[in-house]
């Protein structure tokens, strides 16, 4: 894959960073249509009821809901062909309900990966792995 395919990937995905990151729910929306395809298949361990970009946004309008400062530092990518790998910090204060669990204004730090695959320069594959146990110990709903 030539260089520049790899440089459009890595910058995608910084702005699909970007648009998560404004907290904005409406901005995130578009991002998701305009980054990731119409029948992207998304597979994390996320409770979403839903499939393709609106189960994208769902996930997104619970963090929002939850965790208002939400912030993904993307941390490490690694391109190769039509996949990025990407290695986030995902930080927040839990100032709504998650999940069912009710506020506890805790601060949270937690990894994730994700391997997105790209079709005509948006987001047709997404999975990925989030430490959710480590997110729930910290809020205090997770096992010791």
């Amino acid at each position: 894959m030539p260089a520049a395919e790899n440089t459009r990937h890595t910058e995608t995905l910084a702005r699909f960073h970007a648009a998560v990151n404004s907290g904005d729910l409406d901005v995130i929306g578009r991002a998701i249509d305009e980054f990731v395809a119409p029948d992207v298949d998304f597979v994390a361990p996320v409770p979403m009821g839903a499939s393709g970009p609106e189960a994208l946004k769902r996930v997104w309008a619970g963090l929002i809901t939850a965790f208002p400062d939400i912030h993904v530092a993307l941390e490490d990518t690694v391109v190769e062909g039509d996949k990025v790998a990407a290695r986030n910090t995902v930080t927040g204060t839990h100032l709504g309900t998650y999940q069912g669990l009710a506020p506890t204004g805790k601060s949270v730090r937690y990894g994730e990966m994700f391997i997105l695959r790209f079709e005509e320069g948006r987001i047709a594959e997404l999975r990925g792995v989030v430490d959710v146990l480590t997110m729930l110990r910290q809020l205090g709903a997770g096992p010791a």
